[in-house]
């Protein structure tokens, strides 16, 4: 992977983080053009056409959708947000991005009478795309914190991964596709690899045999995609999943005729190799936020200006290295130790812009602990990465609060209330 000649001196901050090796071979190099924020995204082809560029995107209010709706927005289509079961009903295209735990969600969507107009919309074989939970709503019920009724379209139980043999769950990372349907969705996925953030699944069965376009294997193999007619729902997230992602997104934008075709046979998929570009972030000397590198917190020039080293703009480098093919992104802000998030709006404008353009996870670190402003208000750590999560991170990196939280543990043996939130929440 080559980097953008700003970055040349930057590379000993890119990460290999390999994983289960994966089938040869990597990603191509994704094609660029000037757009949005900065002047580095990713081009894909897509006109909407007049009249049928609107699409309905389900948001209940249980977590971050931003990724999904920039990603909407990047391939040419507006948005328009339920308010109501009759949206829902009205739906030319539907787009549920469920986000949350399975009984939070399906509380919401009893309570508001959504879970009756979703079995209605896709009773009517309405074009229904879910994404994660989206997915594992459409079953019977699920064990999490349950069991608890779903939507009850597809028959199976949501389980949760088996750890009893030490899998790691939950299931973080691009894992490869194994098409079993062949549809327009899917089209040119097959061995393909997607980010897929998630500690339940449901395993195939006779039962739903049927609705199964694709599936993976973490442990076992579970259903990552399935399909019916105009019904489609994805396990993995492809606002997440780069070039391959897009692409599914805008075949559900723009459907075609379904097909039926059962492909061969793939051998088991596995988790793929990675690369993770961290990018240490800070202000210069005129406040402009910048790319540096240095000794640990020491960034800048050993020369008479004694100038902070600046590799770059943010936005711009992290486009650059999604483009060249980076499988994440990481932020680290590299003085937020010392400076209070909440207050630091250049930081989460550029995870705002990023998230417009970089359709890889973004992960951030930096400040994220406890914390007490000049007016003596208390803010939580909690507070402070639920503020990042808004502004479109996808993941974030705990340092000093998780030291914090262990050095209280191993005093007290005891985990304190704000701990278990801090975990249960991120």
């Amino acid at each position: 992977m080559q980097p953008p000649l700003q970055a040349q001196g930057a590379m000993a901050n890119v990460a290999a983080i390999l994983t289960v090796p994966c089938s040869a071979g990597r990603r191509p190099k994704r094609s660029s053009q000037p757009r949005g924020c900065g002047s580095v995204s990713v081009s894909v082809s897509v006109r909407a056409s007049s009249g049928a560029n609107t699409v309905t995107l389900l948001d209940y209010g249980a977590g971050n959708v931003r990724s999904v709706r920039n990603a909407i927005r990047y391939l040419g289509f507006d948005i328009r947000d339920v308010q109501s079961p009759e949206d829902i009903v009205a739906a030319e295209r539907l787009v549920f991005p469920g986000v949350g735990a399975f009984g939070s969600a399906m509380d919401v969507l009893n309570r508001t009478g959504m879970a009756n107009a979703l079995r209605e919309y896709i009773q009517r074989d309405r074009p229904f795309l879910g994404i994660c939970l989206g997915l594992q709503l459409l079953f019977d019920s699920s064990e999490e914190n349950g069991p608890v009724s779903g939507l009850g379209v597809i028959p199976g139980v949501v389980r949760r991964f088996d750890s009893s043999n030490g899998l790691i769950v939950p299931h973080i990372g691009w894992n490869a596709l194994q098409i079993t349907k062949d549809t327009p969705l899917l089209q040119g996925a097959d061995g393909q690899h997607v980010y897929f953030v998630h500690s339940y699944r449901v395993l195939p069965s006779d039962a739903n045999r049927n609705w199964i376009s694709s599936i993976c294997n973490y442990g076992d193999s579970f259903i990552s995609s399935i399909s019916m007619g105009n019904i489609q729902a994805v396990q993995f997230h492809p606002e997440k999943s780069g070039a391959t992602g897009l692409s599914i997104l805008k075949e559900f934008l723009r459907p075609n005729s379904l097909g039926t075709k059962v492909p061969a046979r793939r051998k088991a998929s596995k988790l793929a190799k990675r690369v993770i570009a961290c990018l240490d972030v800070r202000s210069n000397d005129k406040g402009d936020l910048v790319v540096t590198k240095g000794d640990q917190y020491d960034v800048r020039d050993h020369t008479s200006s004694k100038e902070v080293r600046n590799l770059g703009k943010p936005v711009d480098l992290a486009s650059q290295y999604y483009i060249d093919g980076a499988d994440e992104v990481s932020f680290l802000n590299i003085t937020g130790f010392r400076d209070f998030p909440l207050g630091d709006l250049p930081m989460l404008e550029v995870l705002r812009c990023a998230s417009e353009k970089v359709f890889v996870p973004l992960t951030v670190g930096g400040g994220i602990r406890d914390f007490t402003d000049a007016n003596g208000r208390y803010y939580s750590s909690l507070e402070v990465a639920s503020e990042y999560f808004r502004s479109g991170a996808d993941k974030i990196s705990i340092g000093s609060d998780a030291v914090y939280a262990a050095e209280a543990f191993l005093q007290t043996g005891v985990c304190k209330d704000r701990e278990k939130q801090l975990g249960a929440n991120l």
